[in-house]
């Protein structure tokens, strides 16, 4: 068996426990004891099986000594914690993973037999390259910083890839040279960390299978998934007009390059003229160490014929490690006297680029050398998507024409908000027949209270499912009976004897997708000539998905939901028309599984009425009032539901105000910078969130929940809650309980109540 899943390593690899022996070892000659008795115990075992400690080489000594192996390593995977930890036994870069706790085991199920491991953007470059500065830190004394995150992508049953990032605890491990490792020099050294690229250069200074690595190491898995959300969340930081927006981008990069004194700067790049311009936006907080100062300036002009070359001509990565070096070798070049004389000693021009057009150049600098390097420019991989979203969004808007003009151009305009989309529109009418160019000013409502409240479908998914495979159950089953009669289709009969019995199995993601793509294809056309026949013409009919038989369970599944959510959404709506009459606020929802909602209250969207607090207050209690409207019609809804399906309720207090902005490549409202974002990523993440130390989720069929995070919000929530429970709305029992963490929020706490149906 090979080891190895990347075919090229300076490592010879060399799975073996020979540490663990060596510990069994000291303690059977310790004191007499319990524990000296079972490392004896052990020893004799390992004995037996000696390549455990002279090394592997096959996966039939591994399943041979499986439940040794496991014995050797119940400290390290403690039987109570199985169900829990995702981990398991590998070595870097080897297609062995083995001793899996039973939680990755459930994942691996799930994932279903055809999955195969493979480490996200990962290649035998990178691969190679990370082995060897994985020696020089060892063996030389550099601190080379390579460590990106490195993830697998695993589909859950359902088809949902999940992403989880991968730690290794190399304790167990040892790097040992063998005669073929040369010695490198420091000029050697020196060279290596400007030439990340050369593959055939770090292969001559660590040849293949030059270095030996023993012993084992322990990779767990965590899931962070919630990290793409993380990303889009740091986008939002990105915005150039946000407040404190240069001290933001600096603590961004400097929490991914652990320095803490590392300057960023951005450029944008014009290709029509070849220049490098700064200010582009009339907002930039940020300097730009290539235009230096000047407004604009030819591209040719600031970068030397190498950084050109890389950064504009093949967009990539352009890395300096050490600028005085740089200077040295040529005196003349302005742009390494302009960064020596600013005292940047290593920098970074990394392009940003989309659909291959260059947008800009991000640029990086540390007042010591080496900080900085073409080895750890590639961690910019980490961040480059959402900067370039970023920059591709703020260039979309310097050229967007005044979409306010005409209404039809946005999505619904609220009543509430139209005033302001309506001044904007006659600004620019004003400024365009006068002949003056005019830039139209964003929509923005500032210090506004959000509200956020959701109803929803309990189960839908499952039962979606299930629907689907008894309507494919049905129509496999009648054509295979209608060919059978008809004959002569034996390949196609054993096609779908397959498809019965994956159908057997709970539905897996896409195969409603593929089997209905086969029988169309390849089926129905073998079928067309046969029309005459009875069972062939009913068979059609029985296919017609207004109609048919065969999507019947469907169609009672969307029949549900579009029930469920037009009875809801019917009852939010009528109430919203007199909650408007309270006093005008934002309001939108959205139909999904469900109804969810948003609300905003404040000053700013309804300028001529007098805003006080208790206004919040009164729409907070008319929320609480729809919400269980919703869900005791829900009850009583639900008899005539072709599948009776539950729903839960759910209210999020926030009580601090935010801004909220009309964002024009999405036709929508969104809250407005990083401050903000937190109210959007805890309406992310408190839907399958669970009570504090349990499995129970915070939400039940029949109570209505509600999310806070101060004294002062429950209090005046219990207010409300007496008030209902005078008019029998609300039950008398009241649930009080700590949420869990969450992914970046913490010290939630929650009420929940029965609803009197």
């Amino acid at each position: 068996m090979n080891l190895h899943s990347i075919p090229d390593s300076p490592f010879k690899i060399q799975l073996s426990f020979y540490q663990l022996a060596e510990r069994l070892e000291k303690q059977a000659a310790g004191p007499a004891g319990e524990a000296a008795n079972r490392a004896k115990a052990m020893l004799g075992e390992i004995a037996q099986s000696p390549e455990l400690v002279e090394g592997i080489t096959s996966a039939d000594q591994i399943e041979k000594s499986e439940g040794l192996i496991r014995r050797l390593l119940a400290d390290y995977f403690p039987e109570a914690l199985t169900m829990n930890e995702i981990k398991a036994i590998n070595l870097p870069y080897a297609d062995l993973i083995f001793n899996h706790t039973e939680r990755f085991k459930n994942i691996l199920r799930a994932a279903g037999p055809g999955f195969s491991f493979a480490i996200r953007d990962f290649d035998e470059h990178q691969a190679y390259v990370l082995s060897c500065c994985i020696i020089l830190n060892e063996f030389y004394g550099t601190s080379l910083d390579f460590g990106r995150p490195f993830f697998y992508d695993i589909p859950t049953a359902d088809g949902v890839i999940k992403h989880y990032r991968i730690l290794y605890n190399a304790d167990f491990l040892d790097i040992i040279p063998t005669d073929k490792a040369p010695t490198l020099s420091q000029e050697e050294i020196d060279l290596l960390l400007n030439n990340y690229d050369d593959l055939a250069l770090w292969k001559s200074k660590f040849p293949k299978e030059s270095w030996i690595l023993k012993g084992f190491a322990i990779m767990t898995l965590y899931d962070a998934t919630v990290e793409n959300a993380v990303s889009i969340f740091k986008e939002k930081l990105l915005g150039l007009n946000t407040e404190g927006f240069e001290e933001k981008i600096q603590s961004i990069f400097r929490s991914i390059y652990r320095i803490p004194d590392i300057k960023v700067g951005f450029t944008l790049y014009n290709p029509e003229d070849d220049h490098f311009t700064a200010d582009p936006f009339g907002l930039q907080q940020m300097d730009s160490f290539l235009v230096q100062g000047h407004k604009h300036s030819e591209a040719r002009e600031l970068l030397c014929t190498s950084s050109y070359s890389c950064v504009v001509k093949h967009k990539q990565y352009f890395a300096v490690s050490n600028v005085p070096e740089f200077l040295a070798a040529d005196p003349e070049n302005r742009l390494a006297g302009f960064l020596s004389k600013k005292g940047i000693k290593s920098f970074i021009l990394a392009p940003v680029v989309k659909n291959g057009q260059l947008l800009g150049v991000m640029e990086m600098a540390s007042v010591r050398t080496k900080e900085l390097n073409s080895i750890n420019a590639n961690k910019l991989e980490v961040v480059m998507p959402f900067l370039t979203d970023t920059v591709e969004r703020l260039l979309a808007e310097m050229q967007n024409e005044v979409q306010a003009v005409i209404q039809n151009n946005y999505t619904a305009i609220h009543e509430s908000v139209y005033w302001k989309f309506r001044k904007e529109a006659e600004r620019f009418i004003a400024h365009h027949h006068a002949g003056k160019e005019y830039k139209p000013h964003e929509i923005v409502f500032r210090d506004v209270y959000p509200l956020y409240g959701q109803i929803d479908i309990k189960g839908s998914s499952e039962v979606r499912n299930n629907s689907v495979q008894e309507d494919l159950l049905l129509q496999v089953k009648t054509l295979s009976k209608i060919l059978k009669q008809l004959g002569g289709f034996d390949t196609i009969q054993q096609q779908l004897r397959e498809y019965l019995i994956e159908l057997s199995f709970p539905l897996r993601a896409g195969t409603e997708q593929y089997i209905t793509a086969y029988v169309v294809s390849e089926v129905h056309p073998k079928l067309h000539p046969f029309m005459a026949d009875p069972q062939v013409e009913a068979y059609f009919s029985d296919n017609d998905k207004a109609y048919g038989r065969f999507h019947l369970h469907r169609r009672k599944y969307e029949a549900t939901i579009a029930a469920i959510n037009d009875r809801m959404t019917g009852i939010i709506d009528k109430q919203q028309l007199a909650a408007q009459r309270s006093f005008p606020h934002y309001f939108e929802r959205f139909k999904t599984d469900g109804v969810e909602h948003n609300l905003y209250i404040g000053a700013s969207i309804a300028p001529k009425v007098k805003f006080d607090i208790q206004r919040l207050y009164t729409l907070r209690l008319w929320q609480l009032e729809t919400l269980c409207k919703m869900e005791i019609a829900h009850h009583h809804l639900k008899p005539e539901l072709p599948y009776q399906l539950d729903v839960t309720t759910l209210i999020l207090v926030y009580n601090s105000t935010i801004s909220i902005r009309f964002r024009m490549d999405e036709k929508r409202f969104d809250v407005d910078g990083s401050y903000n974002a937190r109210f959007e990523i805890v309406k992310k993440r408190i839907d399958k969130a669970c009570i504090k130390d349990t499995t129970e989720r915070i939400t039940q069929s029949g109570k209505i929940t509600i999310v806070y995070s101060s004294a002062v919000e429950e209090e005046e929530y219990l207010g409300y809650i007496k008030m209902l429970q005078s008019r029998a709305v609300l039950g008398e029992t009241i649930e009080r309980f700590d949420i869990e963490d969450l992914q970046g929020v913490s010290g939630l706490r929650a009420i929940r109540v029965q609803l009197i149906h």
